[in-house]
């Protein structure tokens, strides 16, 4: 998703000076104070407050080219309640008294509505008050506070990189978000967080003006939940792999990275494309990423789980008979766990948007399912009393649903490196970077490209190879799992624009992993024939 997922509805655009207006939390308490007392006037047995403002930075190039700055902003305040057992919900861009009141009661009516045709009624599980409090990004330098002018000089120096190394065409892109978002509920919680995220993305193309053959480089960062000290390319954040490629931990260096893009896809005009068949793959978290999240984080979504997406974007094999008989997911090697407060994840926040406080929690254990990701209003049906905090609106505007946690796969106990993982494969394939992809409804089947293939062959690395899909199904792939490097690898991939919901709405997650190994697994050639 390019720009237009990065305006929010009813945002308007301003001077970037704006982007550094601070907010009244004083004035949002009294207003969150009004709305709630007007609710409980409606009859609503519960009553949350949303006041958001959202604002959005992009600078967007191409070669020696500035195409676009945008500054925008969105602000205004969303309200849900229960009455008679059933929800309802309103929102007003005006934050003043008279519009408080009006949306509150927008919201009762609806909500009266919704329990005539509502069987059960809303069950939520029980969240204690925590007064106020206070919850920020730990960042090191705002990015939002950078001038302009800094950011278009980064950018255009990076597409100057990789035009000089051998690009034919660069574009290059800045994003960056800041959530101000004060929520206050009937629990007794009046909570005020300040959320930063920031990502660089880039291609670079090289062409063989001979042939007209093209190939691309996209970059091999992360987005990530941290401030413009992302971006300053500290050396202590790199890791030098097989293959002589860089990895990224916590900082970047695009400039780097956009000279190694023009190189790399230079080479990719002349590697030789794949031979079909059967490999042991090389995963490196850059591409693993995308994997978990389609196939890992979206199937135990339970709202997914129970039917709620299956008109959009699908349902899910793991149902809940699967958790109750132990399925098994993956080999015992593998454990995947959700977490909201990961430091420098896109997903990081001291509390979701139902007032409930993150936390981390196991979704498969030793390679067994055993539990998915769900909110106050579902999580009585997995039998707890407990939400896992992972209800999130992308605007003040929109209502609050279950998003996706951090999602991870947690690196192996046994100390293992890269190059040693690959010292151990005798025919493989170790790929970088995400491609296209394709899934099937229940997120059962599915088809991943990659950025960077290398062959391994007897244990070394022999040479870049092109036009490589890997095929799965997941429980299949994930018991073929024989291998994951250790902590000292652990990275983070991440999803920008993660879509879900209708209407439509988006959120930014991470998914971390260190390098991981899976053995035969199926390779197809993606190459079509022209002639």
């Amino acid at each position: 998703m390019g720009l237009a997922g990065l305006m929010l509805p009813h945002a308007r655009l301003i001077a970037a000076e704006q982007l550094l207006e601070p907010g009244d939390v004083g004035r949002k308490k009294v207003l969150a104070e009004a709305a709630l007392a007007a609710a409980k006037r409606a009859g609503a047995s519960y009553c949350d407050v949303r006041i958001g403002r959202y604002l959005n930075q992009a600078v967007i190039t191409r070669e020696a080219q500035v195409q676009n700055v945008t500054n925008s902003e969105s602000s205004g305040i969303g309200i849900r309640v229960i009455v008679n057992g059933a929800w309802g919900f309103a929102a007003t861009r005006e934050q003043t008294p008279t519009a408080v009141l009006a949306a509150v009661n927008q919201a009762a009516a609806i909500a009266r509505a919704n329990a005539t045709l509502q069987t059960k009624p809303v069950q939520l599980a029980p969240v204690k008050g925590v007064g106020e409090v206070s919850w920020k990004t730990p960042i090191r330098k705002n990015a939002m506070a950078v001038p302009v002018q800094d950011k278009v000089d980064l950018l255009l120096s990076l597409n100057a990189a990789a035009l000089n190394a051998g690009a034919n065409f660069i574009n290059s892109t800045l994003f960056l978000v800041n959530e101000q978002k004060y929520f206050a509920s009937s629990d007794g919680s009046f909570i005020d967080q300040d959320v930063h995220r920031i990502w660089l993305p880039f291609t670079a193309t090289a062409i063989d003006k001979a042939s007209g053959k093209f190939r691309t480089r996209a970059g091999l960062s992360s987005p990530m939940g941290m401030g413009y000290e992302f971006l300053d390319g500290d050396a202590s954040g790199k890791i030098a792999l097989p293959g002589g490629i860089t990895a990224y931990r916590d900082s970047y260096d695009p400039v780097e990275d956009a000279i190694a893009a023009a190189r790399h896809a230079r080479e990719k005009l002349k590697a030789p494309s794949v031979k079909p068949g059967k490999y042991d793959l090389v995963l490196d978290p850059s591409n693993l990423f995308l994997t978990i999240h389609e196939n890992v984080g979206h199937p135990l979504e339970l709202d997914r789980v129970l039917g709620y997406e299956a008109n959009y974007a699908g349902t899910s094999f793991a149902t809940l008979d699967k958790r109750d008989a132990g399925y098994r997911w993956g080999s015992e090697r593998v454990n995947f766990f959700a977490d909201k407060t990961a430091p420098g994840s896109l997903g990081a926040v001291g509390y979701d948007d139902e007032g409930v406080k993150t936390k981390r929690w196991d979704l498969v254990k030793d390679g067994i399912l055993v539990n998915y990701q769900a909110t106050r209003d579902e999580v009585h049906l997995l039998g707890e009393t407990e939400s896992h905090g992972c209800s999130y609106a992308d605007s003040w505007s929109s209502v609050q649903f279950q998003r996706m946690a951090n999602v991870s796969l947690a690196p192996g106990k046994t100390p293992l490196s890269v190059a040693d993982m690959i010292k151990d494969v005798e025919n493989g394939i170790y790929i970088h970077g995400r491609g296209s992809y394709s899934i099937d409804q229940q997120r059962f089947n599915a088809q991943f490209g990659g950025q960077l293939y290398f062959q391994i062959k007897n244990g070394q690395i022999a040479g870049m190879v092109e036009d490589a899909a890997y095929q799965i199904r997941t429980p299949e792939f994930w018991n073929a799992c024989s291998a994951i490097c250790d902590e000292r690898d652990f990275r983070f991939g991440g999803s920008f624009f993660d879509g879900k919901g209708q209407p439509g709405q988006v959120s930014a997650v991470s998914h971390g992993s260190s390098t991981t190994r899976f053995d035969g697994i199926n390779i197809i050639n993606t190459a079509r024939s022209l002639g």
